[in-house]
C-alpha cells in the first residue's frame, strides 16, 4: 500500500514563505554596529583643564581668606593681593626680569653640561663592560656626596663668580640622568638585540636602533628629575655671594625682612620648574609616540 503526496498548489501564495520573509524583515539586521563610547569618556563632563585648576584656585581662596579674617598676618605671610602688587612692581622695575634672565641662563648651562656629562658616562657604562668597570663604581660613591655640601669647595676652587653656581647645577643634574640612561640601556629587552642581529645590524645600528629607542623612556624620565634638582641647586648656589638672579633677590628681602619679595621669588621658581617640566612632557609625547601607555581611568 502506497501513499502518494499531491504536490504544493503553485498558483496561490505559499504563506509559510511570506510569513517567514516578513519576520525576517521586522527582526534587527545581526551586522549592525552599536558604537561603543569608553566609560571614561562617558564620564567625562567637566574639562580637564578646569579639573586641574580647581585646587590651586581653591588654595588661593583659602590663602586670601586667612589674610583678610586676620588669621595670617603680613608678618608672617601677605595675601596674595599684595604679592600679586608686589610681583608686578618688581616687573615695572625690570628687576625681576633681569632676575629671572639671569637664573635661566645659569640653569640652562648647567643643564646642558649635565646632561653632556650624564648621557655620555651612562652610554659608556650601559653599551661596554669595560666601561661598567671603570665608571660606575667612581659615579655611585660621587653620587652620594651632598651636591650643597661641596658649595665651599667649588668657591676655593673656581671663585666666586658664575663658574661655582654652574658648577652645583651641573652636579646636580649629572647623576640623575647618568642613572636613568644607564638603567634605560640596561633595561633593554635581551630578545630585541638578538632579533636585531638576525636582521644584520651592525653594532651602530643597535645602538641606534633597539637600544637608545628603548632607553628613551628612561632618559626622559632622568630629564624631569634633572630639571627638578636644577632649580634647587640654583636656589642654593643663589644664595652665596650672588649679585644678581632670583636668589639674590630673595637674600635682600631676607635682610629687610620683606616676606611678600620672598613669596614672589618663590612662586617665580615654582612656576620657571612647572613650564620646564611642560616642556619636558611635550618633548616626551612627540619622541614616545610608539609606546601606548595608560593615561588613567
Amino acid at each position: 500500500m502506497s501513499i502518494s503526496h499531491a504536490p504544493p498548489d503553485s498558483s496561490g501564495p505559499d504563506i509559510s514563505r511570506i510569513s517567514t520573509a516578513k519576520a525576517d524583515a521586522d527582526a534587527p539586521s545581526p551586522l549592525e554596529l552599536v558604537p561603543l563610547v569608553p566609560t571614561s569618556a562617558r564620564r567625562t563632563r567637566v574639562p580637564r583643564w578646569l579639573r586641574r585648576t580647581t585646587g590651586p584656585l581653591v588654595l588661593l581662596a583659602l590663602w586670601q581668606l586667612l589674610s583678610s579674617t586676620g588669621v595670617l598676618t603680613s608678618d608672617v605671610l601677605a595675601s596674595p593681593g599684595r604679592i600679586a602688587h608686589v610681583g608686578w612692581d618688581l616687573v615695572d622695575s625690570g628687576s625681576l626680569t633681569s632676575a629671572m634672565t639671569t637664573s635661566l641662563q645659569r640653569v640652562a648651562i648647567g643643564l646642558l653640561l649635565g646632561t653632556v656629562i650624564g648621557t655620555g658616562l651612562a652610554l659608556v657604562s650601559g653599551l661596554f663592560r669595560i666601561g661598567e668597570d671603570l665608571v660606575d663604581a667612581p659615579v655611585q660613591m660621587l653620587r652620594t656626596v651632598p651636591f650643597v655640601g661641596l658649595i665651599p669647595l667649588f668657591i676655593i676652587w673656581f671663585g666666586i663668580g658664575e663658574a661655582p653656581k654652574v658648577a652645583i647645577i651641573t652636579l646636580g643634574v649629572t647623576f640623575p640622568l647618568y642613572l636613568n640612561v644607564y638603567a634605560g640601556i640596561r633595561g633593554v629587552d635581551s630578545q630585541l638585540i638578538e632579533a636585531g642581529e638576525s636582521l644584520g645590524l651592525s653594532r651602530w645600528g643597535l645602538v641606534r636602533h633597539v637600544v637608545l629607542p628603548g632607553a628613551l623612556p628612561n632618559a626622559m624620565t632622568g630629564l624631569r628629575y634633572s630639571l627638578g634638582i636644577a632649580w634647587l641647586a640654583l636656589v642654593f648656589a643663589e644664595q652665596i655671594n650672588a649679585d644678581a638672579g632670583i636668589g639674590f633677590l630673595m637674600v635682600q628681602a631676607r635682610d629687610f625682612l620683606q616676606t611678600d619679595v620672598i613669596v614672589v621669588c618663590l612662586i617665580v621658581y615654582a612656576f620657571l620648574g612647572l613650564l620646564a617640566d611642560f616642556v619636558v612632557r611635550t618633548l616626551e609625547r612627540l619622541l614616545l609616540q610608539w609606546r601606548p601607555t595608560f593615561t588613567g581611568r
